[in-house]
């Protein structure tokens, strides 16, 4: 399973040294209070950290500074529980490296009527501080997220905790380094793009290995290894053995089991968690990687196929989002392939010919060996199953020359309404919202690829808080999409993104 760093957040009380030592000491205790509430909080999947009052420029700047030196530190977190002017910030704003949220909450939830006065006021002026605070931000066009709401309220507690898996994202992204084993399917324009472009925006690596450079990897691996391996699929999954004799099947199987193991240890290696290759260029390899490769995503390592390199970063992007998340459901490469036109029953049948990853399963899940036309190797053996049910969403990163667009899609995955016996492929059969109709057009108008990545456990909202961290444009299709207002807003994409 993907492991990543143990993450953590700053939280800074911004405040001032105007009202005294008192209210100070106050607004000390009360943030130790919201971040013990933070911290015992399943909403909230990080450890939140007290830092002292920020009351000065030096202090505000140094605070930043240790948040940029401190490889743990996932972002910041800020609360201005009373006043405090934001000149003092700009130093440190333009140091800061890491994400910040605004968290505009404030210690009580409704105004003491009777008791109120001017040393209330004074000292819980959220509804002030909170303003002047984010006005330095539009000032400096310093992207942050703004959160607003009671931090005993169980949704807000979901929104910030949905924001630190975000600044996960942003921190993770520059780990990424997809090793392609292949070029680009030729002629094929949307899965390529403009390598170092993608390494200045998003911190992606980008290399290419000659597929035989592998080879001597999946060869190297032992009989011993192979069998044990083996064995564990065999005592994994069901088998199907289409009329196969038992031995020749295995030996099949045999080839992916080699194939996990030495496709692994190259990319641990060379430091690779995410990569690509195409079943046109496979070298001496036996057979096309398949239930190796859908192994090897269940592990955490991005994939996309046909040399597409955008797809397997996005793919690992997100599994480091929702890594730890313990009712995860599963974030996955995905392909449109077929469309359900039936009246009332609309969607699109998404799989690949080998490469699904089982982690979106759900049920039973078989091994077959059956004939694959491209690639001209022997019949690989492949996961096939059927994914699960519910909301998810659909993300497609594109270059469009000047810029990456990334398109984001609610859909409502489904069971298929029969059976499909000949298919060997794992499949997620999916409607995109608000219906088939506008979101094809939708998705089509954008530019969109036919890889995706997708995830059950990821938002919309998330997604575009993580494109404007990178400062990409984003589109989203979704339940309110026209197709009017979309193509109004690609428009103004293109005035925006230049």
């Amino acid at each position: 399973m993907l492991e990543i760093k143990k993450y953590r957040f700053y939280f800074c009380p911004c405040t001032q040294d105007l009202y005294g030592d008192e209210v100070l000491k106050h607004v000390a205790e009360h943030s130790a209070e919201v971040v013990a509430a933070l911290n015992a909080s399943d909403k909230v999947p990080f450890e939140v950290v007290l830092k002292p009052n920020l009351l000065t420029s030096d202090v505000i700047q140094a605070t930043f500074n240790e948040a940029n030196m401190d490889p743990e530190c996932a972002g910041i977190i800020t609360w201005a529980h009373t006043f405090s002017p934001s000149k003092n910030y700009i130093a440190g704003l333009r140091d800061l490296r890491k994400p910040l949220c605004q968290f505009a909450t404030q210690y009580n939830e409704e105004i003491p009527y009777d008791t109120i006065d001017m040393d209330f006021m004074n000292e819980n002026q959220a509804a002030h501080g909170e303003r002047e605070f984010g006005h330095i931000f539009a000032r400096m066009r310093w992207n942050h997220k703004v959160i607003f709401g009671y931090w005993k309220d169980e949704s807000v507690l979901a929104e910030l905790g949905a924001w630190q898996r975000v600044a996960v994202g942003i921190n993770e992204s520059r780990n990424i380094r997809v090793c392609r084993f292949a070029d680009t399917m030729r002629n094929v324009a949307v899965t390529d793009g403009d390598k170092v472009e993608a390494q200045q925006v998003f911190g992606w690596t980008v290399d290419a290995w000659p597929v035989n450079d592998l080879v001597p990897y999946v060869d190297a691996v032992t009989p011993d290894e192979v069998k044990a391996l083996t064995d564990e699929y065999y005592d994994t999954y069901e088998l199907v053995l289409d009329g196969r004799d038992p031995d020749e099947f295995r030996r099949h199987v045999e080839v992916q089991a080699a194939q996990e193991i030495g496709i692994e240890r190259f990319l641990v290696e060379h430091n690779y968690n995410a990569f690509s290759d195409h079943f046109g260029d496979l070298g001496g390899l036996k057979q096309l990687p398949s239930l190796a490769i859908q192994r090897l995503m269940q592990k955490g390592f991005g994939f996309g196929p046909e040399g597409d390199w955008k797809t397997p970063a996005m793919v690992r992007l997100m599994k480091a989002m929702t890594a730890g998340d313990p009712s995860a459901k599963g974030s996955a490469l995905m392909e449109d392939y077929t469309y359900n036109l039936v009246p009332g029953k609309e969607g699109i049948l998404e799989s690949h010919m080998a490469e699904v990853d089982p982690s979106v399963a759900e049920g039973r899940i078989a091994i077959r060996a059956t004939p694959l036309s491209m690639g001209d190797r022997e019949d690989p053996a492949r996961l096939i199953f059927t994914a699960k049910t519910g909301p998810a969403i659909a993300t497609s990163l594109v270059d469009l020359g000047n810029r990456f667009r990334l398109i984001i899609q609610d859909v409502d995955c489904k069971k298929v309404e029969k059976p499909m016996p000949m298919l060997p492929t794992g499949t997620v059969f999916w409607t995109p919202r608000p219906n088939l109709k506008v979101g094809t057009e939708a998705w089509i108008y954008a530019g969109g690829a036919h890889h995706t990545a997708m995830s059950y456990d990821l938002t919309a909202d998330q997604m575009v808080d993580w494109a404007d961290a990178m400062g990409i444009e984003s589109v989203v299709i979704d339940a309110d999409t026209t197709i009017r207002g979309f193509k109004r807003d690609l428009m103004l994409g293109e005035v925006c993104y230049r």
